[in-house]
């Protein structure tokens, strides 16, 4: 028998089991300029709990207070403090490879500047200023000239650090290319990787959340603290890299079937469509035998690489579409985790019947 990590469960809502959540923005709380349906609502919901709402963003373009400012428009109670932004987590970064008074160029938005100024560095925007590292992020005005000098610094020598690796970012229109993605000019340009990486999937955004974020001399303990996200390669990723529980909503990138198929470092402990999850219970997956799962009235069988919902009993009346999800992860991720190719399982009809469940069909 496989020992798979499956989701937990939780007879109490999220919010009153967890005291801080960590929460993701674009595809969580907002896409682009547009609100995410129902993200205000769980937020208040959460808060009325007794849990304290954050917000960690690879977006390392935009000044806390001008996030807060977008959020307070959607309805969403924060300030400047209660935001913590990849750049913010960049320059704390580069305090622990970098002297006081090191040179950065920066290819970045003015956010990133301020605060690598702020953590005691000299901040140049050309090559011939021979500067020791170049940190790289995303801006949506990002230049060939910007993606030249930190070619011509790194050839030269300069570190080469980023403030997070996202291919890419879901925006008004679609999903557009992130700072990974602008990354790869240099990397094939130069011949070097970055160093080190501040934002998600590394942990050290929720790190120093729970240091930046705490009323007391001391971390807010981690298993207090519940990222919540929409990508599994990031959001998820770092909170299994940090040891975190953590929370994967449907409103942004991730997809049942990803979540079907996901690697062990990107499986999330609890499920919701969207952050009015917080405020409910999360019910149990149990392995009923080889290959079977039940989440509620939802049973999932395997057949060879074939994954399907079992109508023959409870399911075949009216079924949340969730617990479709829930069942089917586990019975997929243990046979991942028996050795199953994830490119030969097959759970189309899985798609279909939560696709039908959640529409209460």
């Amino acid at each position: 028998m496989n020992h798979t990590r499956c989701l937990k469960a939780s007879e109490q809502p999220l919010a009153r089991r967890y005291a801080l959540a960590l929460l993701d923005l674009d595809g969580v709380v907002y896409r682009g300029d547009d609100p995410v349906v129902h993200a205000s609502e769980g937020i208040a919901k959460a808060q009325s709990e007794g849990m304290r709402p954050s917000y960690t963003t690879n977006n390392p373009s935009r000044f806390p207070d001008t996030v807060a400012e977008q959020l307070r428009g959607l309805g969403v109670d924060a300030d400047g403090s209660d935001i913590i932004t990849s750049a913010i987590v960049a320059a704390r970064m580069l305090t622990h490879h970098l002297a006081t008074g090191a040179k950065v160029l920066i290819v970045g938005a003015e956010h990133l500047r301020d605060e690598v100024r702020k953590s005691g560095f000299e901040v140049v925007d050309d090559a011939r200023a021979h500067p020791d590292a170049v940190l790289q992020s995303w801006h949506k005005d990002l230049s060939f000239d910007e993606l030249a000098q930190a070619a011509y610094a790194i050839e030269q020598g300069a570190e080469y650090y980023v403030t997070n690796r996202d291919m890419t970012i879901p925006r008004e229109q679609g999903i557009a290319p992130g700072n990974g993605a602008m990354q790869l000019p240099i990397i094939e340009t130069t011949g070097k990787h970055p160093l080190d990486s501040a934002g998600k999937p590394e942990s050290a955004m929720y790190d120093e959340a729970r240091t930046l974020f705490s009323h007391t001399d001391q971390p807010i303990p981690g298993d207090a603290c519940l990222p919540v996200g929409d990508r599994l390669d990031t959001d998820i990723e770092a909170a299994n890299r940090g040891d975190y529980d953590s929370l994967v909503v449907l409103t942004g990138v991730a997809t049942p079937r990803m979540i079907m198929t996901a690697s062990s470092m990107q499986r999330p402990t609890f499920i919701a469509r969207d952050l009015l999850g917080l405020d409910m219970a999360h019910p149990a997956a149990t392995r009923l035998g080889e290959g079977e799962w039940r989440c509620r009235g939802c049973v999932v069988r395997r057949t060879g690489t074939l994954f399907e919902l079992d109508a023959s009993d409870e399911a075949m009346g009216s079924y949340d579409g969730l617990d479709a999800l829930r069942a089917a992860s586990c019975a997929v991720w243990e046979a991942m985790d028996g050795g199953m190719d994830a490119n030969l399982i097959d759970v189309t009809s899985i798609e279909q019947a939560i696709d039908a469940g959640s529409r209460g069909e």
